[in-house]
């Protein structure tokens, strides 16, 4: 399914060639922004940590 969706993404940018800018301007705008990035970075962190429940 990832291939699937990488293949499409991959086939927009080549026969749209302007999504490409579009795309690069939408991620260096989302990276500039350090509260954005901060919770995404301790989202994926959350998401990778388990919790057994209460531990002493």
């Amino acid at each position: 399914m990832k291939w699937l969706i990488l293949g499409a993404l991959l086939a927009l940018l080549l026969l749209f060639p302007a999504l490409g800018t579009a795309l690069l301007g939408v991620v260096a705008t989302v990276a500039s922004q350090p509260l954005t990035v901060a919770f995404g970075l301790g989202l994926t962190a959350g998401l990778r940590v388990r919790s057994r429940g209460w531990t002493r």
